[in-house]
């Protein structure tokens, strides 16, 4: 009996060493397709601070193969250095209890404060945000439009699975294999939420743009990993 729980607990170990290998890897199915990675596991080549010439000086760090913010310091928010049109972008990404943290596309360094659309994520249970109804819960275009009620929502700490897809003015949101939210960038219903939230008196803001990616820093520990994009023609 003791050798064979040794042996089940062995090939757990070796599972687990093995997902962890293939983490922020592409595959050959993938690199065929057109995915770029953009977080190799161990640096931060290919990302800078925002508004900023380097990379982040407080707020993140790299760990287990995984970037994660540092919480409760004066952090930046993180951008690609490259810039996007149309694309697929996915990433994995865990949320402490209670937390708040999202991903920006459309960005723009001249605008900062709101630099682009926040795909939200959030402890939808837990964070005060949740409590102002879906427009601020996670796979939201936050504060302008809410995502489905069925939008495959995972508990705080757990990992989950997101991507956005642009393509033209087309928007998706997807959470867990899920479509969340589709809209469509400067169409009257967004530029109806738009009018709604605080982005208001914002010139631009719900229109699309060729920017980068961001994560935003907001306080609060996440953890990211599997991050990759694809450029649609």
């Amino acid at each position: 009996m003791k050798i064979r729980r040794f042996l089940a607990l062995l090939a757990l170990l070796s599972s687990l060493v093995a997902a962890r290998a293939s983490d922020n890897a592409l595959t050959a199915a993938e690199k065929s397709a057109g995915w770029q990675l953009l977080f190799d596991g161990q640096t931060f080549n290919g990302w800078r601070a925002y508004r900023q010439k380097g990379p982040p000086a407080l707020g993140w760090e790299i760990k287990d193969g995984m970037l994660k913010t540092v919480p409760k310091v004066k952090g930046v928010e993180i951008i690609t250095e490259k810039t996007f049109t149309d694309f697929e972008f996915s990433w994995e990404w865990r949320l402490a209890v209670g937390g708040n943290n999202g991903i920006k596309y459309f960005v723009t360094e001249d605008r900062p404060s709101a630099p682009g659309h926040e795909y939200q994520m959030l402890d939808d249970v837990r964070h005060p945000d949740a409590k102002a109804g879906p427009i601020r819960q996670t796979a939201s275009f936050y504060y302008v439009l809410p995502p489905a009620a069925d939008k495959g929502y995972r508990e705080a700490g757990e990992w989950n699975f997101s991507r956005v897809v642009v393509k033209g003015n087309h928007v998706e949101h997807w959470l867990n294999g899920k479509l969340a939210l589709a809209y469509e960038a400067g169409s009257a219903e967004v530029k109806a939420g738009v009018a709604k939230s605080k982005f208001s008196k914002l010139p631009g803001f719900g229109d699309k743009l060729t920017g980068p990616i961001m994560l935003t820093y907001h306080q609060d520990e996440c953890w990211y990993r599997n991050i990759k994009i694809r450029e649609l023609k």
